[in-house]
């Protein structure tokens, strides 16, 4: 996919967005919105006894006459549920107003808030553990990428352009706006912490995951993500981005395969583009789907074993990777020939768009 596909593709409103946020059961917890909307109630309640007690004389109860604070109490609940047992009424102009621009609009708040506490209780945890249970069914061999700042995104956006289908890849991040803005690229994204199991495992599903990227902004935060993702599954692939030089060996210690230290690497840039002019730009072009140019790595295909480094034009072999030593065109004898299980860096030329 060219870079200016990716950007169409971006540009477009993403239709797939609302079925794409799955909320966190911290989010479906009603506990807290439980209480806030219980305390606004008692407050309105509160609010609209003070009012008619003040204004009692307004009101007439058909059996005695007399308006207690026990009829006034009583006259709020049954008015404000709408029961209205026509027992107490008001009878003057100013009891009738308050009962007409005040009562009944905060009446239909109350129901509004018993309404929406409804929906949170019974019918939102139905339709999110419904939506879990199928994207559940979906995730296997994914790439969970922990952290979705600047480096997140870019890698999610190449990930895309590379060809990896939106299905595949899994976004967690604790912040909101990141969530939504991984949904808007039509990935999946979870809004939580990284370094929590039970949300890697049951919710991510970690022991299925193919290969993680962690780059959640801070290497300590890193380093907890890394040890909690070794901890479920000793086997996937971790790509983990380090911010200090120094921490490099701690993760590679930690069970990182790939550690990318940014920072690093944009400095040998910087460097090499006092006295190199192109040469960054052609990194860039090597590097990202929307070049000229793909840097590609595969295993050595059955019809490529026994070639030697000159028999894969236009193609240009860069490595062979072999039991675990790296071997350049130019190391190959001329009797030297691929084997089966070698895994070959190659220079392509990017298919036409």
């Amino acid at each position: 996919m060219s870079q200016e596909r990716l950007q169409t593709r971006l540009a477009e409103p993403s239709t797939m967005s609302w079925r794409r946020v799955v909320f966190m059961p911290e989010d479906l917890n009603p506990r807290r919105n439980l209480m806030i909307r219980m305390l606004l109630v008692t407050i309105l309640l509160l609010s609209l006894l003070g009012i008619l007690w003040l204004d009692r004389e307004g009101l007439k109860d058909q059996a005695d006459g007399d308006v207690s604070f026990t009829d006034v109490v009583y006259f709020t609940m049954v008015t404000i549920t709408t029961v209205g047992y026509g027992d107490i009424v008001p009878v003057s102009s100013r009891a009738r107003l308050i009962d007409a621009l005040v009562i009944t609009p905060v009446r239909i708040f109350i129901w509004i808030l018993f309404l929406g506490t409804a929906y949170q209780l019974a019918l939102r945890q139905f339709t999110e553990g419904f939506r879990m249970a199928k994207l559940h069914t979906s995730l296997d061999q994914h790439i969970i990428v922990c952290g979705y700042g600047h480096t997140g995104n870019a890698a999610v956006k190449e990930l895309l352009a590379k060809g990896t289908a939106a299905n595949d890849i899994l976004v967690i991040d604790p912040m909101d706006e990141r969530v939504r803005a991984a949904v808007e690229l039509g990935v999946i994204a979870l809004r939580g912490d990284a370094t929590q199991e039970e949300l890697l495992q049951e919710t991510a599903l970690i022991n299925t995951a193919k290969s993680v990227i962690i780059c959640a902004g801070r290497d300590d935060t890193n380093a907890l993500i890394l040890l909690t993702v070794r901890h479920l599954n000793p086997s996937c692939r971790v790509i983990i981005s380090a911010k200090e030089e120094e921490n490099v060996k701690i993760f590679r210690q930690g069970g990182a395969q790939l550690i990318i230290s940014p920072a690093t690497y944009g400095g040998y840039l910087l460097a090499a583009a006092v006295n190199q002019r192109h040469m960054a730009q052609y990194m860039e072009d090597l590097l990202t789907a929307g070049g000229k140019v793909n840097l590609v790595e595969e295993a050595v295909r059955d019809e490529d074993i026994g070639k030697t480094a000159a028999d894969f034009k236009p193609d240009v072999l860069l490595c062979v990777f072999r039991h675990g030593s790296t071997f350049s065109p130019w190391e190959f004898k001329e009797n030297e020939y691929l084997e089966k299980g070698d895994t070959l860096l190659l220079l392509k030329q990017a298919p036409p768009t």
